[in-house]
């Protein structure tokens, strides 16, 4: 949408407004004109109304990107700051003087509709299901932090931090990656902000260093020092607590540039003390110091949602890398079932897949959850290619004996619907409102309930086909599910 206003801007004020013709030094071209095309001749730029409407667009441009990369919420200042100059402006070209003339009142329409579209995106991206959402499990990250972990910290206790509480944040965490952002800008970085806060929380939770019990006896001077790490250990138990809670916007007091200067005061305090004889303590002290720098690291997070890179993951190195993956596959997916449709199986791509899973297992996600959830979609995709051909290959080299058991018969039968079946997921390329979808989720459905109704009567290999079989067909509608679920990063 901002791409649209801008070049609407540009063609509204990016040229004089005098009708196309340049002026030299405030001479026309055309010296001479009849008298008709005098009386029809548009308005120069200094007339008092077009210089008004062009000091509205400079404030318009101005206000523009702030506008079109805003990612809060209705009740955040710099949206009532927005939506007060935006109005402001509204009204002041409304009270432009057109003098009843067509030129300049169709100026003030066109002004008035960018303004009026800038409003409309800024409410609409403010107020939007995806922003709701993204607050919604923000909120909720922000109460399950306050109640575990910054609260018991502020009244004198121990923050519970256990895995309980890994799990229920690693779980917010999955389900803002799952937040659809329709790839407008605001809703990008609004997700990438909650995104980052909540994994640098995970990050520092689970890198706490816990406090050592040295053998006994210690001299004095050792005693010491392991008493002044243990001191310092408890300082950095509250400057956890304190980032925490500046990166869950808990903290009304504290500030990142207050805070930081505390964690450099510990690592001073640490380096002074002399722990040269013994390895043990020395070892604590460096684990104590490596602590402190993770902390400290997390500190710059604020400016951080600001560059369009960070959010916009469709410029990320890694997110391209797998993109040229998943390119790779979906060409390999095509030639696979090409062959398969005429019944040659002399296509088998397999040693190539295999090269590509080890690519993809490579590739740096920074610990970003969208680039790890990437990764993961694009491994399933080559994974679900080698169970198909597997299966399409052990169907064609089954040869069961005269004593096959009537159960195991029957697992392999349905084994034989899965791969057919199979072929149509790994083509299909619609959305769950399709009647294709819904025949594919049924049939698979009934393929699992004949596989329940196979009776192995006592029967262990039958057992464990039919175990495997009914993962297989679960993994088949999982990957339907995944390819349907219209996921973006």
């Amino acid at each position: 949408m901002c791409a649209n206003v801008f070049g609407v801007l540009k063609s509204l004020f990016g040229k004089p407004f005098d009708g196309g013709k340049r002026m030299d030094h405030g001479v026309p071209q055309q010296q001479q004109q009849h008298p008709m095309e005098q009386q029809h001749q548009p308005y120069h730029p200094q007339h008092p109304a077009m210089m008004r409407l062009y000091e509205v667009q400079k404030e318009v441009a101005s206000l523009g990107p702030q506008v079109c990369t805003f990612s809060g919420m209705q009740n955040d200042r710099d949206y009532k700051r927005l939506e007060r100059e935006l109005t402001r402006l509204l009204l002041e070209v409304d009270q432009v003087d057109t003098e009843g003339k067509p030129e300049l009142q169709g100026a003030r329409k066109r002004a008035a509709q960018e303004v009026e579209g800038l409003l409309r995106y800024l409410e609409e991206n403010a107020s939007h299901p995806s922003r709701l959402a993204i607050e919604e499990l923000s909120t909720h990250a922000r109460q399950l932090v306050d109640e575990r972990v910054v609260a018991p910290q502020r009244s004198g206790g121990v923050a519970e931090i256990n895995d309980e509480l890994v799990d229920a944040l690693q779980e917010l965490v999955l389900r803002l990656t799952q937040v659809k952002t329709e790839g407008r800008v605001p809703l990008r970085k609004a997700r990438y902000r909650a995104l980052t806060r909540l994994c640098a929380v995970q990050d520092v939770l689970e890198g706490r260093t816990q406090q050592q019990t040295l053998s006994l006896p210690l001299s004095g001077e050792t005693h010491e020092a392991v008493n002044r790490i243990n001191q310092v250990m408890v300082k950095v138990s509250v400057a956890r607590s304190q980032l925490v809670a500046l990166l869950m916007g808990l903290s009304g007091r504290d500030s990142c540039a207050h805070l930081s200067r505390i964690l450099t005061e510990m690592q001073v305090e640490l380096d002074a003390l002399d722990v040269s004889g013994n390895a043990a303590i020395r070892n604590y002290r460096k684990q104590v110091v490596e602590e402190i720098n993770g902390l400290l690291k997390h500190l710059d997070l604020e400016g951080e949602g600001e560059d369009t890179r960070r959010y916009d993951l469709a410029q990320n190195n890694s997110i391209r890398e797998i993109e040229a993956v998943r390119a790779h596959v979906s060409h390999l997916r095509e030639g696979v079932l090409r062959h398969c449709m005429i019944g040659d199986m002399s296509f088998r791509p397999k040693a190539e897949l295999q090269s590509l899973l080890t690519h993809l297992d490579q590739v740096d996600t920074a610990k970003n959850p969208c680039i790890r959830e990437a990764r993961r979609r694009a491994v399933v995709e080559v994974q679900a290619i080698i169970t198909f051909l597997d299966l399409r290959e052990a169907l064609v080299c089954r040869q069961p004996g005269p004593g096959e058991h009537p159960s195991h018969r029957a697992v392999w039968l349905v084994l034989g619907s899965l791969s057919d079946l199979q072929a149509q997921v790994l083509g299909f390329d619609g959305k769950r409102v399709d009647k294709s979808y819904m025949m594919l989720e049924e049939l698979l459905t009934k393929q699992l309930l004949a596989l329940d109704a196979v009776d192995p009567q006592g029967d262990e290999t039958t057992k464990v086909a039919r175990k495997q079989a009914v993962k297989f067909a679960q993994n088949i509608l999982n990957y339907l599910d995944m390819k349907t679920d219209e996921w973006e990063y």
